[in-house]
């Protein structure tokens, strides 16, 4: 049986993995839609395609990845080695993606950005998969899961805001186009190999023999896996989340390029003479405007990092449900609030309703990696067999066919709106989109909400079930 409870270096050695993860994820989630269409002049459609072919096929390799970690033997554990060999070639990955080739043709640029996206996801597989079903091989203790990821997510959030707010800084110290951002990818993918290989030597798996390895099949394992309804419906909230969640990162940048006012964004000057760091207080507006997409992105996430705590204790008294339930509503009003107002306030007012997203944000890191534990063991207790990387897999694929559908939909809604990169936007582009930053993330968020209600496997059925082991 795995240790009950984990020393503060085993706790660290194993979240700092996610603050390379969730620097990937920004980098990606925030700016590669703005990326494809504003640096490498790719159209907003064709964009939207690349990118839900990319992580369509993310999603496929990924329950790949989970079967065959599941089913590895090595004196270094079944999920550990992955991320010795595979951190190199995930920076060299993120490099070729946002090194931008000389081609013309729409189609061949098109499909360069789709190969790119799924070298970059392929290689992001191979490591994340087997780091998430690290999580049950360390800890079986209910609540040690929560403050396991506490410590894995407060290093997500650390990440995110490094990933948000460098990118434009080695953007721009690397004379911005696509210099700047070939070379800011290089520097943030050797951070990102860093912290990988940091948690392969700071993570101890418990040992395994051929006894444990899983007997099913390929389809008879996953055959399994959605025979375990809390896990389904978990699984189904999740990817509903991350649907929402993307419609609000791949959108963000546009909303503060295109419909931020100018007469608020130049009120970021006197600011900027104070915190010089975040921008040149004396420079353009397309300057202030990436200042202003700098603060924004520090503005939700470091109130999520500070909220991850709360939402640790905030779970051990209502539940883990309850608390991911809890962001949903708060994000999707944060959204709402932006759309219908955010153009109409004050930087203030604005970077207010950003603060309250953040609050939701924070609240949906640990809760649901902390459930999806719970219901492996489910798993385990019925059939005798742990299959984490399976689990783990799945729960993966499921997450990035909503992410693959919220770009594309995306795009689509872009090109419908009359798009235009680097232009001043017509009233159909800017209703697309608010569109996309408000009702439409709500409304996913809401049909997130309603599937977690049907979500039974609370601490008193753990543990319940535990004795039953």
């Amino acid at each position: 049986m795995a240790h009950k409870k984990l020393n503060v270096g085993q706790k660290l050695g194993f979240g700092i993995f996610d603050l390379g993860g969730n620097m990937l994820f920004t980098m990606i989630g925030f700016y590669c839609l703005k990326y494809l269409t504003d640096v490498a002049g790719l159209a907003a459609v064709l964009a939207g395609a690349a990118w839900m072919i990319g992580k369509a096929w993310d999603a496929v390799t990924d329950p790949l990845m989970g079967y065959i970690s599941d089913r590895t033997i090595t004196r270094m554990g079944r999920r550990r080695p992955y991320l010795l060999f595979g951190a190199i070639p995930m920076m060299l990955a993120l490099w070729f993606f946002f090194t931008v080739p000389d081609i013309s043709s729409q189609t061949m640029l098109m499909l360069w950005a789709m190969g790119a996206l799924m070298l970059i996801n392929t290689s992001s597989t191979a490591i994340n998969v087997p780091y998430s079903s690290l999580t049950p091989e360390l800890t079986d203790d209910y609540h040690e899961r929560s403050v396991l990821n506490g410590y894995r997510f407060g290093c997500a959030v650390i990440g995110t805001i490094g990933g948000a707010v460098g990118v434009q800084v080695l953007v721009d110290a690397y004379g911005g186009g696509k210099h700047g951002w070939s070379m800011m990818s290089l520097i943030m993918g050797a951070v990102m190999a860093f912290v990988t290989l940091l948690t392969f030597f700071g993570t101890r798996e418990k040992r395994h023999s051929w006894e444990d390895i899983p007997t099913e099949g390929f389809f008879s394992t996953y055959k399994a896996v959605f025979a375990n309804r809390p896990y389904v419906l978990l699984a189904l909230t999740y990817g509903l989340h991350l649907t929402a969640l993307n419609f609000l990162q791949n959108i963000l940048v546009f909303y503060v390029d295109y419909i931020y006012p100018a007469e608020f964004v130049m009120g970021l000057r006197p600011f900027l003479r104070i915190f010089p760091f975040l921008g040149n207080p004396a420079g353009s507006e397309a300057e202030l405007r990436g200042a202003l997409m700098i603060l924004s992105l520090m503005a939700l996430l470091v109130t999520a990092m500070l909220f991850i705590p709360v939402s640790v204790l905030v779970s051990k008294k209502t539940g883990k449900k309850r608390t991911y339930q809890i962001c949903f509503a708060i994000i999707g009003l944060a959204g709402l609030g932006v759309s219908a107002m955010g153009h109409l306030l004050p930087l203030e007012g604005y970077l207010g309703l950003l603060v309250f997203a953040g609050i939701g944000v924070g609240f949906s890191y640990v809760a649901p990696f902390a459930m999806v534990p719970d219901t492996v063991e489910f798993d385990a207790v019925i059939t005798g067999e742990r299959k984490e990387g399976a689990y783990y897999g799945m729960w993966t694929f499921i997450s990035k066919c909503g992410a693959a559908l919220s770009g594309f939909i995306s795009g689509i809604i872009l090109n419908f709106g009359g798009y235009a990169a680097n232009e001043v936007q017509g009233p159909s582009a800017r209703l697309a989109i608010r569109l996309i930053i408000g009702p439409l993330p709500a409304f996913v968020f809401l049909a997130a909400f309603i599937v977690l209600q049907f979500y039974q496997l609370d601490e008193r059925a753990y543990k319940k079930m535990m004795r039953q082991k």
